[in-house]
């Protein structure tokens, strides 16, 4: 990857068209909001928030920069997934990723660069995960895309904005500082998201889907099947908030970046919504689920239990990976 010399930088119409070419790369693999009318048939005029920063690198002559949240840390249900460490489903999804910029090279010759925004600290308490799973399950992405040469992504996390050493100078020393840091800093009210959730429907449909996963996630919980449910529905208001935050310093530390999301998202919002992977579900993510690889070799995400159920488990390194699914 590398900018291209002044001299030789396109002009209006030749970046307009190397813009929607890029663009056209990433509509295969959209991850539709479920408003959306006809999802497949959209065109690339349909997203100009991300043609106008596609444009902004291309003019300029450089590697276009994505920047996805996600990657956080493995749910807490060993109903759906296979351990706290990336597995199958992140090391396809890297590869997808790095894959995906590598394209890019062939319309734009700077080529492009992912940005993984690795959000795990960020949520760690409010989705009932331990900081030293987030902390392994983060070293361990940035291992495999050293170690599969995925040269085309880099991980950013709290610890890039914050520091790691807890006897460091004055400041956010715990995880739990650097959140309350994070929500003092960049999060909206309480009385703003629920007005929002009232008046929004997208930002309803997102408080739904992350109150069924907070749902779905909790493995252990003492009380009622109601109450947690109300637990459920108060954490996800928590979630949601610390999301708009980390968002907001994303786009503190990388303000040029064009957005992606793992979330379902319509056209002509800010954010590009993108599927990793195959899935039943458009809201499932490798680090909600595990892979089965089928007979034809394609690769699909479903939670653990409905994988083991069809198919036998593989090992990578020591450790599960995902499952594999005998020809009949």
């Amino acid at each position: 990857m590398h900018a291209i010399d002044r001299r030789d930088r396109p002009g209006p119409a030749q970046t307009a068209a190397i813009s929607a070419a890029i663009l056209e790369l990433l509509l295969p693999h959209r991850r539709a909001a479920e408003r959306d009318l006809e999802p497949g048939r959209e065109s690339v005029a349909d997203f100009p928030e991300q043609l106008d920063r596609v444009a902004d690198f291309v003019a300029r002559g450089e590697p276009v920069v994505f920047a996805l949240p996600g990657f956080p840390c493995k749910s807490p249900n060993p109903a759906k997934v296979l351990g706290h460490l990336p597995d199958e489903g992140e090391r396809l999804s890297l590869a997808f990723l790095d894959g995906l910029c590598a394209s890019v090279a062939a319309v734009h010759p700077p080529g492009a660069r992912m940005l993984i925004c690795s959000d795990g600290h960020v949520f760690a308490d409010l989705v009932r995960v331990p900081d030293a799973h987030v902390d392994a399950y983060t070293d361990e992405l940035r291992a495999v895309i050293a170690d599969n040469a995925l040269d085309r992504l880099s991980v950013f996390d709290l610890r890039d904005v914050l520091g790691d050493d807890p006897t460091g100078p004055a400041g956010p020393r715990t995880h739990a500082d650097k959140r309350a840091w994070l929500h003092a800093r960049h999060a909206p009210t309480l009385a703003e998201l629920r007005a929002q959730v009232r008046s929004d429907e997208d930002t309803l449909r997102l408080y739904r889907g992350i109150t069924r996963f907070l749902f779905e996630d909790t493995a252990d919980f003492p009380g009622t099947r109601s109450a947690l449910q109300r637990d459920c529905r108060d954490r996800a208001y928590g979630v949601i908030q610390r999301s708009r935050a980390w968002s907001d310093l994303i786009a503190e530390h990388h303000p040029r970046a064009v957005r992606l999301s793992i979330h379902p998202q319509r056209r002509g919002a800010d954010k590009f919504g993108i599927r990793l992977l195959d899935a039943p579900d458009v809201w499932a993510t490798p680090w909600h689920a595990t892979v089965l690889r089928r007979a034809d070799g394609r690769a699909r995400l479903l939670h653990r239990a409905e994988a083991a159920r069809l198919g036998t488990l593989v090992h990578h390194d020591g450790r599960p990976s995902h499952f594999h699914q005998a020809a009949h």
